[in-house]
């Protein structure tokens, strides 16, 4: 089970901290931990934890590896900063920054000249979703986002249904279940069935919940955003992972 704590533009440089200690504090032999800290974060955050297992990842990259694109951060720099994932194609920044598939996969190929691990985001609005499109959606978005000749082993999927982010609103144990499928089966059609990437679940994931997300068949773990900056919280979400047999 994967779980990965997205903090987005948040917290503070000393909660960061209060936080960084607290996910030293535990281990579970079941989980693999991941932070997706703001990018000033990056150093103190890979000090901090490079001895606790937990792997750090940049919540975004620009497509070149250089160059004039004041405010933004290459691939290069979030290696040197201590980071071996990114986190690519999250819904913020598909909608905030209009985002396409299309440049979220130049960003994916930019990752991976760099040796970084990539978890993508994948999902549908709330409208997409009431028309009926939400697995045309997905669909799309995989194989726009996915280079061709991207390594299932450097992959990892995380579905976030756009209307529950951050609202308190989770899709429903068979939307996620069929959702989960559908990824499953694109997927396989590319890479076959015994060498799928991870495909997680994101979308107000919290203590209470997290339990029952991950009793649903091909859910390999979760995305978590507001309750990853609770620390308490989010080790009770890796304890609900850790129950999980591996």
């Amino acid at each position: 089970m994967i779980v990965a704590a997205n903090w987005k533009m948040n917290p503070t440089l000393d909660q960061a901290g209060v936080l960084a200690t607290a996910l030293t504090t535990h281990t579970f032999a079941n989980v693999t931990r991941v932070l997706f800290a703001p990018h000033p974060y990056l150093v103190p955050m890979s000090v901090r934890l490079s001895d606790s297992g937990v792997r750090i990842g940049g919540q975004d990259c620009h497509f070149a590896d250089d160059g004039a694109y004041t405010g933004d951060v290459s691939a290069t720099m979030l290696r040197d900063c201590g980071a071996s994932m990114v986190l690519l194609g999250h819904s913020e920044r598909r909608s905030a920054h209009g985002e396409t598939s299309h440049l979220v996969a130049q960003k994916v190929r930019a990752a991976r000249a760099q040796q970084l691990q990539v978890m993508l985001c994948v999902g549908e609005t709330k409208a997409e979703r009431d028309h009926g499109q939400a697995e045309q959606v997905v669909i799309d978005q995989l194989q726009a986002s996915i280079p061709s000749d991207m390594d299932a082993k450097h992959l990892t999927i995380a579905y976030e249904p756009v209307w529950a982010i951050g609202t308190g609103a989770v899709a429903s144990p068979d939307d996620i279940a069929t959702i989960h499928a559908l990824i499953s089966a694109v997927l396989t059609e590319k890479y076959g069935a015994d060498n799928l990437p991870p495909i997680l679940y994101g979308g107000s994931v919290n203590a209470n919940n997290a339990a029952d997300i991950f009793a649903i068949p091909k859910v390999d773990g979760a995305l978590v955003g507001g309750a990853s900056l609770d620390a308490e919280a989010f080790a009770a979400i890796c304890t609900a992972a850790n129950q999980i047999s591996p």
